[in-house]
């Protein structure tokens, strides 16, 4: 079978950040299938491109046995918000340059945010003579995610827009993967897609990658964590992380020298959150800037809770967030400050962490102090976590359901039969 993936943020070679694609994309070669990937050439954890896309409209590439094609993408992302939309609008025009003269594939798949993809989705879908059929991927519900967190005006002409775009997506599309209940959910009450067309596959972790390993590794002696009791935050250091959350909590947790917020990623609100942890004199609480994707796992391991913290809003309650995937297949516990389906997988069915109330510093701090002062509780939830990885999110499960719903929609024309892993 041959798959196109168009996802603007698909991770170059050893890039920090969410992975999902890599993974997929990797599983579904190893199964015989032939993958195309058309992705931007802006590295959206830091903003920057790489000397080797600069002045070019499109740039070959092969990552393995996927062929990535990167396509321009403006240098105004990391600007400013203005300067991200224009960058989402000049990936819209050289991606669907690039769908319009790729060899013609068998499905199509369009992974949104930036909701943008969807243009380039539905333009290798219907510029061949025979139409192809293409799944329209939504990993977070925009633009409500970018009105609830302030960043578009709920009566604005660009967010009445995205609204009509994100309707003509999911009904044009032959399929709308969601990657979580409430997503569905969602579209189901505003009458986006009916359910016969919403399927569901959510994130999950790559157990071999991500997997329990020596608390006293290289990265915790580097870095000189010692015996302190270490919570880790991967992931971006954006408006939405609020990871001002943080550095308050650790203020409260001054006179607790023997626990450490180790905060790994990077982002637009990096530079504003070091200078506050310096203005306060706090010791308690670094910044370690983004990894190579390899590393990640020691970083897991060294530490002894994950922390998965958004702002306080409404929208952030339908949504999983990739990271605790990574902590749970490492046995870490997690101390999880976003409410919703996160809450409801993490603590109640893995029973895997502790919840505290996004925005709310005080019971951040309360849940570290409880998993800190009971070693024997972080044992048990890590064990929890990793049992319910193994059971119902690792990336070769996934990966054959999602090969399951591309056979059906091709209606076995692409013979292969393949399968990453029986479930």
């Amino acid at each position: 079978m041959k798959i196109l993936v168009i996802h603007q943020y698909y991770l170059g070679e050893q890039a920090p950040g969410g992975s999902r694609f890599n993974e997929m994309a990797r599983l579904w070669t190893e199964a015989g299938h032939q993958v195309t990937v058309i992705a931007g050439t802006i590295d959206y954890t830091s903003g920057r491109s790489a000397a080797r896309y600069a002045g070019r409209w499109i740039t070959r590439e092969r990552e393995g046995e996927v062929s990535v094609l990167r396509c321009y993408t403006p240098s105004t992302y990391a600007n400013s918000y203005v300067g991200r939309a224009w960058a989402f609008f000049g990936f819209s025009l050289s991606s669907s340059w690039a769908a319009a003269r790729c060899p013609r594939p068998d499905v199509i798949i369009a992974t949104s945010p930036p909701l943008v993809t969807a243009l380039p989705g539905f333009v290798a879908s219907r510029l061949r003579w025979r139409r192809v059929p293409w799944i329209f991927e939504i990993r977070d519900l925009w633009p409500e995610s970018a009105v609830t967190t302030g960043v578009l005006s709920a009566t604005s002409p660009v967010t009445r827009l995205l609204y009509l775009l994100e309707r003509w997506a999911c009904r044009s599309a032959d399929r709308v993967n969601v990657l979580t209940p409430a997503f569905r959910e969602d579209l189901l009450k505003r009458g986006l897609a009916g359910s016969e067309k919403i399927v569901f596959v959510p994130n999950g972790a790559d157990s071999d990658v991500f997997s329990p390993g020596p608390r006293d590794n290289a990265v915790r002696r580097a870095l000189g964590w010692g015996n302190r009791v270490v919570a880790l935050y991967a992931g971006a250091h954006g408006r939405a992380n609020a990871l001002s959350q943080l550095v308050a909590t650790a203020e409260l947790l001054a006179t607790r020298g023997d626990v450490l917020i180790a905060c790994v990623g990077d982002g637009p609100e990096r530079k504003q959150l070091e200078e506050q942890v310096r203005r306060k004199h706090l010791t308690n609480i670094a910044f370690y800037g983004a990894q190579p994707k390899d590393r990640m796992p020691d970083f897991v391991n060294a530490a002894d809770i994950g922390l998965a913290v958004l702002q306080n809003n409404v929208t952030f309650r339908t949504v999983y967030p990739n990271k605790v995937f990574d902590y749970m297949a490492c046995a870490r516990p997690v101390v999880l400050a976003i409410d919703g389906v996160a809450r409801s997988l993490v603590c109640e069915q893995a029973r895997a962490g502790v919840f505290a109330e996004a925005e709310n510093p005080s019971a951040i701090a309360g849940a570290l102090i409880r998993l800190a002062d009971d070693p024997e509780a972080r044992a048990e939830m890590g064990r929890n976590g990793r049992r319910w990885v193994l059971d119902n999110a690792t990336r070769p499960v996934l990966a054959t359901r999602y090969l399951r719903i591309m056979h059906e929609l091709t209606n076995g024309r692409a013979a292969a039969s393949n399968t990453v892993e029986a479930e």
